[in-house]
């Protein structure tokens, strides 16, 4: 008989959800004393002076980038393999991205190519943490220093790797500033919601960051609603054309919830990685995903498998065959080159590891709701259908 597996359900619970109630009676919505709190706490969590919250890990990235000056002529490394999100932002600040290939057998930009991409006009790298497996971030700082040039601001999209460890800390602090995604299909889930970790307040000359981010995601506006409700405290002013990107209380609410409950929550992550692994390890034509090594810890978030040997045209049969089994799966990611917005500027033969890690990649489902007798199952399952091309 066969079982219907989703690919990635959020993990919710009466917790979270008396947690909105609570919010929904206390007649304050939007961003206010909830959101602080939850903050206080991210920061908290990953080892860090500073967290913002807001809507998206999408407009966290480009938060910072309004924030420091970063657009128009200026240049931004970043890597093809990753979500639109993070060239998109680039795209909105009128940056065409400087893409540096991955390196072979990784899903991780290649450090030692940032080198050659570095021009006078680099104003920034955007690394990306893929699958819950974090950057070497001293690397690419290493390449920075090589390079005399420490001027330029690392920008980490950690959209996957919240909880992810780097040489025994939590991912948070490593880079001049880390983005979370806090999406529905993420390891923690606000329903919506990203946010931004860092430490140094006064980066490069700024006299409270943390206040100019603030203010920034709510249009400029010099107060927030919470503080501008305030019995006689309405009046404010712009300073700034900002954004309209700030995280409400009912999503910081589900995420305190979260946040409590996280390390279980990855406890059982790991444990459906060690199911797939103990099944698929035997096999031959399995490349398993990384796992952990002395200064890198995933977080689990995908389990992003590999069929060796295998062509793009072949590993779509499996995702179709696993889909005639109502088992979904998935592919993290397609190389940005090969989307139409992308192609017309760069072509995916310049980026050739990029393409080989894509072409037969298959992201089988791992979350905490998920069984390990169920896992075991998209296990065997998935070997039937490889063992028949």
């Amino acid at each position: 008989m066969l079982k219907k597996i989703p690919f990635s359900p959020p993990d919710i619970t009466e917790e979270e959800i008396a947690a909105v109630s609570e919010v929904l009676r206390s007649g304050w919505i939007t961003t206010g004393p909830t959101t602080a709190k939850f903050e206080q706490e991210l920061a908290a969590y990953s080892g860090t002076k500073h967290a913002i919250a807001l809507n998206s890990a999408t407009a966290g990235m480009e938060l910072i980038l309004k924030v420091l000056g970063i657009g128009g002529e200026d240049e931004v490394i970043t890597t093809p393999y990753t979500y639109a999100a993070t060239s998109n932002v680039l795209v909105h600040r009128g940056i065409m991205p400087t893409f540096v290939d991955v390196k072979k057998d990784s899903f991780l930009i290649d450090e030692q190519k940032i080198a050659d991409a570095i021009t006078p006009k680099t104003k920034a790298i955007m690394t990306v943490d893929i699958a819950g497996v974090p950057m070497d971030y001293d690397a690419v700082r290493k390449v920075l220093k090589d390079k005399n040039r420490e001027d330029i601001v690392l920008i980490s999209d950690s959209a996957h790797s919240f909880g992810a460890e780097y040489k025994g800390q939590k991912v948070g602090g490593q880079m001049d500033f880390h983005v979370f995604s806090f999406h529905a299909i993420k390891n923690l889930t606000t329903a919506e919601g990203g946010a931004i970790t860092y430490n140094d307040n006064c980066f490069r000359g700024k006299e409270d960051l943390y206040k100019e981010m603030k203010y920034t995601s709510l249009q400029g506006q010099t107060k927030d609603a919470f503080s501008k409700m305030q019995a006689g405290a309405w009046k404010y002013d712009i300073v700034t054309d900002g954004f309209k990107c700030n995280m409400t209380d009912i999503m910081a609410a589900i995420g305190r919830v979260q946040l409590k409950r996280y390390e279980g929550m990855l406890r059982k992550r790991a444990q459906i990685h060690a199911a797939y692994n103990q099944i698929l390890g035997s096999k031959e034509w399995a490349i398993l995903p990384f796992e952990k090594n002395d200064e890198i810890q995933t977080n689990y978030h995908l389990y992003t498998l590999r069929l060796k040997g295998f062509s793009e045209e072949q590993r779509n049969r499996v995702i179709s065959m696993m889909g005639e089994k109502d088992i979904a799966t998935n592919v993290h990611f397609m190389p940005l080159p090969m989307f139409t917005l992308y192609r017309n500027f760069y072509t995916i033969r310049d980026y050739p590891n990029a393409y080989a890690q894509y072409a037969n990649e298959i992201t089988l489902p791992l979350y905490s709701k998920l069984s390990v007798e169920d896992a075991e199952y998209v296990a065997q399952e998935l070997i039937k259908c490889v063992e028949r091309i």
